[in-house]
């Protein structure tokens, strides 16, 4: 029997893995705490173990699969250790260069590298890839047509706090994020941004109750263009993917903005240093309560227009937050990786370093399962 080796039962990983183990998946956790991570499965299995990568390496047997909820800078080694062993890897994090270069070695072995397959990124490609299709097959489709593409998501608390914000995954990760730079398409023009706050705007939710939210864009959108299947001659007037967060946001983090700020030219040892103290601070006092509700907030839009006037007009729309099955963001982004290390053992995937599946028979299968971790979940028709 296949085993399924989950690396990692930090704050956004047990529902899917839980999930595994109540489908009798044969499944082994590594940690790098073995007491949180019992404690995370909840009795579900004795099978928990120290994670170290000569540990893991060790362990895998040819076909198995290793899933790596751990930070993003232990991807990589796993994977590599994947291909020494003839194991196939599953990640929800973004596909790293050092990750697309083993594309060929995953594909020669017959092997499957699947990526970006959490929540944003995961649940959003899925949405993009729908709505690319639909517009390719209505009747508005035309070379012609003028497109804006947008993608917002976010973690927000479920009732706002003055920081208006509450960490629902790593502290330290968030505020690295604030360091990276991001480019997108705005009005036929690319803009490029070195901070988020320097590009925060407005964004009106079409939820069942409207709401306002503040938006910035989020990391290199344009590689994205490609991969959700726009043809390169199409007329793109917008894309971005970005980040949703509350109203009053950008106001109450400006002091952690000027922080940031200092850092620039420092060592990476010192950023590390300094994020890590300032994310132990903050999580102090901008933690949530156990049993406190999280909530989880995504859009994905595209829109078409003809001689000024929208021909075609849908949004994917999802708001989740926290109940009896613990948090949003914990399911939202566990629950995707465990339908992909399904996928994965049905032979749904093909070998090679993916992202979120392109396949229409997966994308309406995985956001069937997605509907039943949000409390609201629509693809709404704006010119319905």
């Amino acid at each position: 029997m296949t085993t399924i080796h989950w690396c990692g039962t930090g704050l956004s990983s047990g529902p899917g893995l839980r999930r595994l183990l109540e489908r009798g998946h044969k499944v082994t956790v590594w940690n790098r705490s073995v007491d949180s991570a019992r404690a995370a499965v909840g009795g579900l299995t004795q099978d928990v173990r120290l994670y170290t990568l000569d540990a893991l390496t060790a362990a895998l047997e040819p076909g198995d699969i290793a899933v790596s909820m751990l930070p993003a800078d232990h991807h990589v080694g796993i994977a590599k250790a994947c291909l020494a062993k003839g194991a196939n890897f599953v990640s929800s994090s973004y596909i790293a260069p050092e990750m697309r270069a083993l594309d060929e070695d995953f594909r020669a072995k017959g092997l499957v590298s699947e990526n970006e397959v959490g929540l944003d990124p995961g649940i959003d490609h899925l949405m993009a890839h729908d709505l690319v299709a639909r517009y390719r097959a209505s009747k508005a489709y035309h070379p012609d047509n003028v497109l804006s593409f947008i993608s917002y998501c976010g973690g927000v608390p479920k009732v706002a706090n003055a920081f208006r914000y509450k960490f629902s995954w790593a502290p330290a990760g968030v505020l690295k994020a604030l360091r990276s730079p991001s480019r997108s398409l705005r009005n036929f023009s690319e803009l490029r941004i070195a901070r988020p706050w320097d590009a925060v705007t407005a964004y009106d939710a079409p939820l069942p109750q409207p709401e306002s939210f503040e938006v910035y864009p989020n990391r290199d959108s344009y590689p994205f263009m490609a991969d959700y299947r726009f043809d390169a001659d199409w007329k793109v007037r917008d894309f971005v993917r970005g980040t949703i967060r509350l109203n009053g946001w950008a106001a109450a983090w400006e002091p952690v903005f000027r922080a940031v700020e200092k850092l620039e030219g420092a060592s990476a040892a010192e950023v590390d240093a300094t994020l890590g103290a300032m994310a132990a601070e903050l999580l102090k006092e901008n933690s949530y309560s156990e049993g406190e509700a999280d909530r989880v907030v995504l859009f994905v839009s595209l829109k078409a227009e003809r001689d000024g006037k929208p021909v075609f007009h849908e949004t994917w729309a999802m708001d989740a937050w926290g109940d009896v099955r613990g948090t949003a963001m914990g399911r939202l982004v566990s629950v995707p990786v465990s339908l992909a290390v399904e996928s994965v053992l049905s032979r749904e995937i093909p070998a090679g370093v993916h992202a979120a599946p392109h396949d229409p028979r997966l994308i309406e299968k995985w956001l069937g399962e997605v509907r039943h971790l949000a409390q609201y979940m629509d693809r709404i028709d704006h010119l319905a």
